[in-house]
């Protein structure tokens, strides 16, 4: 629940949802922080009359006044991947979810052949088709750049087929959406989606019985696993016209904050904004997808999990904007409404998750 309070009435403690004027016309690097800081009451006053605090609490995450993400030259956290960016973009919704629903679709479709075909590709030993890939990915990016909600919904809501297929569509559009949350230029979701599409083509080439083993793996059998990674980057290497910056990004996504992930044991800093954001999406949507050895979970359930591993095993400050990016609820998830009756989330509140006004 949000609640209109004026500036000079705020306390430390306060978890601040929204402004009364566009953040990008304030310090603020981050959309939402808990007030902790003599600096951050004293730019509210100087930009603000009226501020609204967020005062909603979840059944499975911390109060949202725990997501300490802060402005620029706070104190609170230690530097965090996500001081990397340097310019950002205000995307405004240019489509309702009715009107871009049919476009999705089509773009959806149309990424759906193309994985198909570069997974029989790959299995047969023949390098990527990188324009059909490109030219795949641009058009949703182009969708999730005019409303993100009907490409999560369609993802979300699509039958489940081949595994793989779905993973890698899923990582790539949340990709697409949280970049488009951090306000990064388009070039960049254009890149983050396909590294969501293509960081795991590396599957391709492992045993398909021991991608699907329900029992616990052995040492050997995680240790060949892991080796989807390196396979990965060899077919991105080997694939020409894919952006020169792809293979090494690929490497990143199991590498983890506090330097227990692999393949190279990097650790914070070393594995950057796409790395980080690779990682961290990777993680949440195999939790909420089936798997061989497991239910799916919840997302709320999901986020709780990454929550609690901020700071150690994802960079802290993104994992709250991840959280704030997708709500507690995300687009297509199942919900029990008041009345008992079960309902599907076809959109998120735009105010209340980008924190604009």
């Amino acid at each position: 629940m949000r609640l209109p309070v004026a500036v000079e009435k705020l306390q430390f403690g306060m978890y601040i949802a929204e402004l009364d004027r566009p953040w990008t016309e304030t310090p603020f690097m981050f959309q939402g922080f808990e007030l902790q800081t003599e600096q951050q009451l004293e730019v509210l006053k100087k930009y603000c009359k009226q501020v609204f605090i967020e005062t909603e609490q979840n059944l499975n995450l911390p109060d949202r006044s725990q997501l300490k993400a802060g402005p620029i030259g706070g104190t609170a956290k230690p530097v965090s991947v996500l001081a990397s960016i340097k310019r950002k973009v205000t995307y405004e919704e240019k489509a309702s979810i009715d009107v871009e629903l049919p476009l999705a679709r089509q773009a959806q479709g149309k990424t759906n052949v193309v994985l198909k075909d570069m997974l029989f590709t790959v299995q047969a030993g023949k390098a990527l088709d990188a324009p059909r890939v490109r030219d795949a990915v641009t058009s949703m990016t182009d969708s999730v750049v005019r409303n993100p909600d009907a490409m999560l919904l369609l993802a979300k809501l699509k039958e489940k087929g081949e595994h793989t297929l779905d993973r890698a569509l899923g990582v790539s559009i949340y990709m697409l959406t949280f970049g488009r949350f951090l306000q990064l230029p388009r070039e960049q979701l254009d890149l983050l989606g396909m590294l969501g599409l293509l960081q795991d083509v590396g599957k391709v080439r492992m045993p398909a019985d021991l991608l699907a083993k329900k029992e616990p793996l052995s040492e050997a059998e995680r240790k060949v696993c892991k080796g989807h990674v390196g396979h990965t980057v060899a077919i991105l290497k080997e694939t020409a016209g894919l952006p020169a910056e792809l293979p090494a990004l690929a490497a990143l996504h199991h590498e983890r904050f506090d330097g227990s992930g692999y393949p190279n044991g990097l650790k914070g800093e070393q594995i950057g904004l796409f790395g980080g954001m690779a990682g961290l999406i990777d993680c949440f949507d195999a939790l909420t997808h089936p798997r061989p050895y497991g239910e799916a979970l919840a997302p709320s359930n999901a986020l709780s999990m990454l929550y609690n591993c901020r700071d150690t095993q994802f960079d802290g400050p993104l994992v709250e904007q991840f959280i704030q990016c997708i709500g507690i609820f995300p687009v297509g998830a199942i919900v029990e409404l008041n009345s008992g009756e079960i309902g599907i989330v076809i959109a998120q509140n735009r105010e209340i998750r980008s924190g604009r006004s």
